[in-house]
């Protein structure tokens, strides 16, 4: 597996000390207590996993109870005790056997020095840049893969994929060949493989903002010639104003907002708000509290997420401008992602025309995936 290593330039707000920050807590009053339960408790669950790889169970069963059981255990403790016994299970020999599996292994090892990187995602895809990876591993880690890019979490992935393609014909059936849009935190930008709009050329321009310059290669080599225009940002210029990107029918940030202090997912929003047209669209992601192997993504992949409720989204929103300037309703994802829609009124041009409602107003809508 290839250790190529991204070496940022100070502007990352995604870092493993703000990360760290974020999932920082006081310790409860029953932190001791609690830390001795649940050493125990997942002392016996990790070793009753490694005795079923040892005796040849099937590696699915395995990695679903377990991811299961400490999905369980991450909810029924404090915070600060599921910090505590993260380590334990990383470092427990079991860990040799789901580290065999090729995404968990980019995940853990984190080649590009980051979380959520585009390789990482490209597992969930099954790209072909990733088929390499996966021939090479064992048939244990092969069994496993096939778990987890099928996970929940995965599905919802590749739901959000297909859904960005989904918004971006819209919008340009809707805009026409004028259409200009802005992505933040590009990754590969796969979502634009399938876009009818784009491979009919029906898109002015597409801007694909990252700071992660292997992924700015792979979308300069994979649309080249195609109105994609790759750019070597981060959310730091953006916030600062950096970037002078101009203004666009449709902005995204799909897999950005799961690493992002409330604080700073505030301003970014209000940052993009301001980069939208007249009825101009913008969207971001986050995953919801509720999903199913969090546990498991924390410890054996060491991927970590700000996960929100429907009340972090809202606070989010609010947050971000008054709220007599917007409708709103909040769908879900069918995979544990929020799905969250907003009508944004642009009230400078909306005053002289309030005689007059409806669908013509100008107006920004936020959807949150």
């Amino acid at each position: 597996m290839s250790q190529l290593q991204v070496v940022f330039d100070g502007e990352s707000l995604i870092t493993p000390e703000a990360m760290a920050a974020e999932f920082a807590s006081s310790k409860g009053a029953l932190y001791s207590e609690q830390l001795a339960t649940g050493k125990a408790e997942i002392a016996l669950v990790l070793q009753i996993a490694r005795q079923q790889f040892e005796y040849g169970r099937d590696p699915a069963e395995i990695i679903h109870r377990l991811a299961g059981t400490l999905h369980e255990t991450r909810a029924k403790f404090h915070p600060s005790v599921w910090q505590e016994l993260i380590p334990i299970a990383q470092n427990h020999p079991v860990s040799e056997y789901f580290l065999q599996d090729p995404f968990t292994r980019w995940s853990f090892t984190k080649p590009r020095g980051y979380s959520g990187d585009a390789q990482l995602l490209d597992f969930i895809y099954g790209h072909p840049s990733v088929q390499n990876d996966i021939a090479k591993a064992s048939p244990l880690g092969r069994a496993l893969y096939d778990y987890t890019k099928d996970a929940s979490s995965s599905v919802a992935v590749r739901e959000r994929r297909d859904l960005l393609t989904q918004h971006v014909d819209e919008i340009a059936d809707k805009r026409g060949r004028d259409t200009e849009i802005l992505t933040i935190a590009a990754g590969h930008l796969r979502e634009a493989n399938n876009s009818v709009a784009l491979r009919e050329r029906r898109i002015k321009r597409w801007v694909a903002l990252d700071q992660d310059p292997f992924s700015i290669g792979s979308i300069i080599r994979d649309f080249r010639e195609s109105g994609v225009e790759a750019i070597d940002g981060s959310v730091r210029g953006i916030l600062t104003k950096g970037h002078k990107l101009g203004q666009f029918d449709f902005v995204y940030a799909a897999g950005l907002y799961d690493y992002l202090a409330e604080n700073v997912a505030v301003k970014l929003t209000q940052r993009c708000l301001e980069m939208l047209k007249p009825n101009g669209v913008f969207l971001f992601a986050n995953f919801a509290t509720d999903i199913k192997v969090d546990g498991y993504m924390e410890t054996f992949m060491n991927w970590a997420l700000l996960l929100r409720s429907e009340v972090h989204m809202w606070n989010i929103i609010h947050a971000s401008a008054g709220r007599d300037e917007f409708e709103a309703s909040v769908q879900f994802g069918a995979n544990s992602q929020r799905r969250l829609r907003r009508h944004y009124r642009n009230v400078r041009e909306a005053v002289h025309k309030r005689r007059k409602p409806g669908p013509d107003w100008p107006r920004f809508r936020i959807n949150c995936l």
